[in-house]
């Protein structure tokens, strides 16, 4: 038997399944400092398994990254395919990924991959949201760009669910929040926007409530046309019930 017939029937056979094999390819995946060989090897071996183990141990490889680039896009795109090949069983363990994760952003690509309805897709960032609140955390990436994933998806349920982190304690939070509620064009925002702009310090979200609300054109509560004269930023002003940019 020649060596690359014994390296096929190698790659045939069926991967071990363990928990014990699972955690060792698991170690190898999540240090940065293991062989490039050994990596890629495990990487393959837990694709092949197909399994909700599987998956959540290639989804340790997304959190951190390898010098050259290309080697570590490489590496995240098998694990892509990887984790995508176990299906259905993969979303539990991109749900608790996604709870403490620093970045979000492979995680959802494979969510994508793995859930083709959009309303389904919205569901799964719709439960992902759910799990932050909007007390002040050391790295809010993970909120910015679930919120920024969900412009995709107008829908009331969105609406509602991205209204609340108008007031977190992350500027860059609550801009993005501002920014989808745009996006998902729903008057029915307005009067969360009125309030956050009446609290907003940051004029980077006061101009970006401001700017909204000016393209949408939609009517201020009357009610609230005080409020909102006073805190609208200077490039914008209160005229016939509506904002508008200043002359």
């Amino acid at each position: 038997m020649g060596i690359f017939d014994f390296l096929n029937k190698k790659n045939d056979a069926p991967p071990r399944t363990s928990q014990k094999e699972i955690a060792r390819l698991e170690r190898l995946i999540s240090n940065k400092l293991s062989q490039n060989f050994d990596r890629q090897e495990a990487i393959q071996e837990l694709g092949r398994m197909a399994t909700a183990q599987a998956a959540s141990a290639l989804l340790k490889r997304f959190d951190w990254v390898l010098d050259p680039s290309i080697t570590d896009q490489e590496e995240k795109e098998s694990c892509m395919h990887g984790i995508v090949a176990a299906g259905a069983d993969a979303l539990e363990p991109i749900r608790d990924y996604c709870r403490k994760a620093e970045s979000l952003t492979w995680p959802l690509k494979v969510l994508r991959a793995i859930v083709k309805d959009d309303g389904e897709v919205a569901q799964e960032l719709l439960g992902i949201l759910d799990q932050f609140d909007t007390e002040y955390v050391r790295n809010a990436e993970p909120k910015v760009q679930i919120i920024q994933a969900l412009e995709a998806y107008p829908s009331d349920d969105v609406r509602v669910a991205v209204e609340p982190f108008l007031g977190d304690m992350s500027e860059p939070v609550r801009f993005t929040a501002a920014t989808t509620l745009f996006a998902v064009n729903d008057a029915a925002s307005v009067p969360a926007l009125v309030d956050a702009l009446a609290t907003e310090e940051s004029r980077r979200v006061q101009n970006r409530i401001g700017q909204g609300l000016a393209d949408k054109a939609w009517p201020i509560p009357t009610d609230a046309s005080a409020n909102v004269t006073k805190a609208l930023p200077p490039d914008f002003v209160l005229a016939s019930g509506v904002v508008q940019r200043a002359r």
